[in-house]
Parts: C-alpha cells; sequence; structure tokens
C-alpha cells in the first residue's frame, strides 16, 4: 500500500521511491505544485486515481458480501484515515477551495461495487459542487450495485463501466 502521499502511477521512479517508504512532498507550510490534474473533471486524474478492487469481493462472493445490507460498514475506512488523505488530496490535485467539506473523499471504485476500501490509489477528492459531482456519483453507485445484486449486470461489468468513467456507467452497463 502507498504512503499518504499521493504520487501519480505513472512515474515509475516515484513509485519505487514510494515503495522504499520515501514520502516525497514539501515540507509544513511550503507550497506545492499540484501532481494530479484537474483536467479530467468530474472524473479523477486516472495516474492518481486509477481504481483498485477488494479481493474479497467476487462475482460468486457478491451475496455474503456487497448484497448484504450494512456490509460496507464493516470494510468502510475511518474518518481519521480518509480526511488526512482528503487534505493531501485536495493539495495534490491543486484544488484553489481548500475547504474539506466542498469534497467528498470518494472510492473511485464504490465498496458497494467492491472496491478496495483503504486503497489511496481508489480514493480521491470528489467536489460536491459542478454539473456532476459526488452526490450525483453516489446514485450511479446504487443503481450499478442493485443491477449486480439482482442479475441484470455482472460485477465485472459494473466495476469496468464505472472505473472507467462514472457519468456513463449506467448507459455502458445497459441499465441508464
Amino acid at each position: 500500500m502507498r504512503s499518504l502521499t499521493r504520487i501519480p502511477a505513472a512515474t515509475a521512479c516515484a513509485l519505487a521511491l514510494a515503495a522504499g517508504g520515501l514520502v516525497l512532498g514539501a515540507g509544513a507550510g511550503t507550497a506545492q505544485a499540484a501532481t494530479c490534474s484537474q483536467g479530467y473533471l468530474p472524473l479523477p486524474d486516472p495516474y492518481c486515481t486509477p481504481g483498485s478492487y477488494n479481493p474479497d469481493v467476487t462475482q460468486s462472493t457478491i451475496h455474503s458480501t456487497i448484497c448484504v445490507s450494512g456490509w460496507t460498514a464493516t470494510v468502510r475506512p475511518s474518518t481519521t484515515y480518509t480526511n488526512a488523505l482528503k487534505a493531501q488530496g485536495i493539495s495534490d490535485y491543486g484544488y484553489s477551495d481548500t475547504n474539506m467539506s466542498d469534497y467528498e473523499e470518494d472510492h473511485l471504485v464504490p465498496l458497494e461495487l467492491g472496491g478496495a476500501p483503504s486503497d489511496p490509489g481508489n480514493l480521491w477528492p470528489e467536489p460536491r459542487y459542478g454539473s456532476k459531482t459526488a452526490t450525483s456519483k453516489d446514485g450511479v453507485e446504487t443503481k450499478l450495485k442493485n443491477a449486480v445484486c439482482n442479475g441484470t449486470v455482472t460485477l465485472s461489468s459494473a466495476r469496468s463501466a464505472i472505473r472507467n468513467n462514472w457519468t456513463t456507467a449506467l448507459q455502458v452497463t445497459g441499465i441508464g
């Protein structure tokens, strides 16, 4: 697992340094250039947030995991963890608005579809403002999970669609 500092996945050297335990970044109070692009909004930068899966959730385990009411609460990371990651992500994305409440530290592949709960590569500070917001994505997540649990869509198809582009995921899977 990576440290709380986001390092673009495309930079192999940086990944190797992070794996070795070296954390790159500016000191406290020092201005830092954004390492993640806002150019993909309302999607996350795919190099900073490629998405990842929880290996415990498979097509054969959905009825004992994601399709069980309340299951996501058993795997959701603490707000202490996600708030620290959100603060780092706001800086990494170079958002001029640094008000934490204006963002949801969101799982690109949602817990409802078996996204990796604590992997920083699956979490990003998604704006609560704009035309396609964190709230908009929540509705897509619920519809996809319901379709997976009722057998309309496979887990793999739903995950792939939301990971590639949550704004088109319902159309891609044929449920929107």
